[in-house]
């Protein structure tokens, strides 16, 4: 039994690893020849007449939904408020969801303030959170001025855009009718608050510049991320609009608008200002949902995709395998299972080997690839390493969660920002270190102790005094130090923790 369950592992660890050389290839590729060339991009204005000039803009949405951000919500949209636009051709959307009164009393004035310089803004609320995210924003579609948009642009209330971002990413939709989506990066604008931000900076940094890159230069497809993007109205509209049925709307939209037919485009030399979550409670929320909801996504859309007659047959390969099987799926399970279940276990039967490629050479290659999107991090692998596995056993829980639509597979809850408290209690929290490094910081997050970490940590522990026994494989090693992995999220050390007052 566990040599068959060491060779499903040895397949899945195969799949990730092509995968992950096929998309490190493309990368070089697409670095070399410069593909994005390949989409017409103009200004849009060309008049020398301030009348005519604004005419020849078109019509956009900026859409900002929240709920209860209290820290951030002058950030975006003071940002929103100040992007280069003919005050004539834009609206601003404030969706407040908040169920706090005196933060809703901030935003919608923060929103009359803007208003009264100028700015054509709307500040909307609504009787009920249903469909939470995409209620909101399919709610805000329904008003009788969105009439006169030819494009929308989102951003979550953390994001911060440069002033200049709409006349980057309009013209790619305005030159090419094939376009329905502009997609730009994220910029992270606390990345070295503590070592957790570091860590997810690194996975992030890989999905942006080599998983989005990839996706946007060979199919013209990649998972909408959900804000810092603009979209084509009527393309929008033709997928069916915002849909609340899993707890990714932005990647269940861009499926079915590629289903359509239609071509996205990803920009990584556009970054928008945005903060990482800061507390793990934060990010294993954060987590959860971004595993549950592909999962779950996967599941209703496969055969859909299979009996789509208006795409490919080689995309309906990228989409079921590549997008959603490989690095949805088998990534997470692979991580958890294989490393930190399988292996460990082998320690206890001699008789099952795990080959030295499947083992150390498979996985060091995987992390190397990784590791490529953030160069100043580099120092920091073997850290990134441990934390992932961890973080492994809550994505491949909410993966089975999604795939079998168990209790929490609708689970949403906004990821909290810090914002300027983060500043405020800044003396407060680098007074906690738990390693020299100055940029990490920690303190016992609210729920103090987490049973399952625990566990896994103490099953490693004891796998490795084992090998370390009567062992020859010198999986000790790597062991001993995933369970102190473990330990340490186990009680919670890890993010920063900002006090209540």
């Amino acid at each position: 039994m566990l040599k068959l369950v060491v060779a499903l592992c040895l397949i899945m660890s195969l799949m990730l690893f092509v995968e992950r050389v096929y998309m490190g290839i493309v990368i070089v590729f697409v670095k070399l020849f410069k593909t994005q060339k390949r989409y017409k991009w103009d200004p849009l204005n060309h008049n020398s007449d301030i009348e005519l000039a604004n005419s020849s803009y078109p019509m956009v949405l900026v859409q900002i939904p929240m709920y209860n951000e209290k820290e951030v919500y002058q950030l975006s949209i003071g940002a929103a408020c100040g992007l280069s636009w003919p005050s004539d051709r834009i609206i601003i959307q404030v969706l407040d969801d908040s169920t706090d009164p005196v933060i809703k009393n901030m935003v919608e004035v923060e929103c009359q303030r803007w208003g009264s310089k100028g700015i054509n803004i709307k500040y909307e609320i609504r009787k009920n959170r249903n469909g939470y995210k995409a209620g909101a924003l399919k709610e805000g579609m329904k008003h009788t001025y969105v009439a006169l948009c030819d494009y929308v642009a989102i951003f979550d209330a953390d994001f911060q855009p440069d002033p200049d971002f709409l006349c980057r990413t309009i013209p790619f939709l305005a030159h090419n009718p094939d376009v329905a989506l502009v997609q730009a990066r994220w910029q992270f604008v606390n990345a070295d608050e503590c070592l957790m931000t570091r860590m997810q900076e690194m996975s992030l940094d890989y999905h942006f510049l080599v998983e989005q890159e990839v996706g946007s230069s060979t199919h013209a497809f990649f998972g909408f991320n959900g804000t810092a993007g603009v979209w084509r109205i009527s393309a929008l509209n033709e997928a069916g609009g915002w849909k609340d049925r899993t707890t990714v709307e932005d990647m269940d939209l861009a499926v079915r608008a590629g289903l359509k037919g239609w071509k996205f485009v990803y920009l990584s030399q556009i970054k928008v200002k945005n903060e990482l979550p800061s507390t793990f409670k934060a990010y294993r929320y954060q987590q959860h949902r971004w595993s549950c909801g592909p999962a779950n996504l996967f599941k209703k859309m496969a055969m859909e995709i299979i009996r789509n007659k208006k795409v490919s047959l080689w995309k309906k390969f990228y989409l079921i395998y590549s997008f959603f099987f490989v690095r949805k799926i088998v990534a997470h399970v692979v991580t958890f299972v294989f490393y930190c279940v399988v292996l460990p276990a082998t320690v206890f039967v001699p008789e099952v080997q795990v080959p030295k490629w499947g083992a150390v050479y498979i996985p060091s290659i995987i992390t190397l690839l990784n590791a490529v999107g953030t160069p100043r991090s580099l120092h920091l692998l073997v850290f990134w390493i441990l934390f992932e596995n961890v973080m492994s056993m809550h994505r491949t829980k909410a993966t089975f969660i999604g795939l079998l639509e168990a209790g929490r597979v609708n689970e949403w809850v906004v990821t909290e920002k810090l914002g300027d408290a983060l500043k405020m209690q800044k003396s407060v929290v680098l007074n906690t270190s738990i390693y020299s490094f100055h940029f990490f910081s920690a303190c016992f997050d609210d729920d103090r102790l987490h049973f399952w970490e625990l566990l896994v940590g103490a099953y490693l522990f004891f796998c490795g005094c084992y090998d370390l026994t009567f062992g020859k494989n010198h999986y000790f090693i790597y062991l001993f130090l995933q369970s102190i992995a473990f330990f340490i999220v186990g009680i919670g050390y890890v993010g920063i923790f900002v006090p209540n007052s």
